[in-house]
């Protein structure tokens, strides 16, 4: 099973999309059968079993084991990964592009973000067909700035920073280089839940006193054409 899978077809995220077989996948993280995943949800077992079979149609559940079970056979499933994300892909061409979106606006930074979801749910298909890891790099950290003037510098000098070592490592004259792509984002993080900001038992202290902990897999590139 999967962390999480990206859903790019229509179909498969209309049936993703079914409240029922949305509940039915969440209970699916553990290995289940109709009758147990209706006991859980309160519901008939005819039902589930109906939501399963569409479910399973679209390679969201699969068949983990069969057992006989008081002399009938009862089939054991498991959703195909923990949890899921839906690709703008699955709205054809409607969906969102940066190249159709005003650069200066907040939602440029949405089309950037679903261009990067396509793009490293495309990559990682091609890694996994290759039995081998994808080389990526997120670094996911919070800040809490002072003011707009700390906001203005702190993206000045962000942009100083970056264009430094993009100048010091970018190489196009190297016959087995590879284009990357690079998206660095900010945008006010969320209240908690509570309504209480980010900050932790010291007064104005924020995580960003931490330093960022980049999560990088190997630095292996098992996409390269061949």
């Amino acid at each position: 099973m999967l962390d999480v899978d990206v859903i790019e077809a229509p179909d498969v995220a209309a049936a993703a999309l079914d409240p029922f077989r949305s509940a039915i996948l969440a209970a699916l993280t553990e290995p289940g059968s109709a009758t147990t995943v209706a006991r859980a949800m309160g519901l008939p077992r005819q039902k589930v079993n109906y939501h399963l079979r569409a479910l399973e149609a679209h390679g969201l559940v699969t068949v983990v084991a069969v057992r006989a079970r008081r002399g009938l056979t009862e089939r054991l499933l498991q959703a195909t990964a923990a949890s899921y994300v839906i690709s703008p892909a699955a709205l054809g061409e409607a969906a969102v592009t940066p190249d159709r979106t005003d650069r200066l606006s907040s939602r440029y930074l949405i089309a950037v973000a679903a261009r990067m979801l396509r793009e490293v749910a495309a990559l990682s298909r091609r890694a996994e067909a290759a039995g081998k890891p994808l080389a990526t790099l997120a670094i996911d950290t919070e800040i809490r700035l002072a003011s707009a003037g700390q906001r203005a510098a702190f993206t000045r000098d962000l942009a100083e920073a970056i264009t430094a070592l993009a100048g010091r490592y970018h190489d196009e004259s190297t016959a087995n280089g590879r284009w990357h792509r690079l998206i660095v984002a900010a945008h006010p993080s969320l209240e908690r839940t509570d309504g209480v900001p980010r900050t932790d038992s010291r007064a104005g202290a924020s995580r960003a006193d931490d330093p960022p902990q980049p999560a990088a897999s190997p630095a292996v590139d098992p996409t390269e054409e061949t």
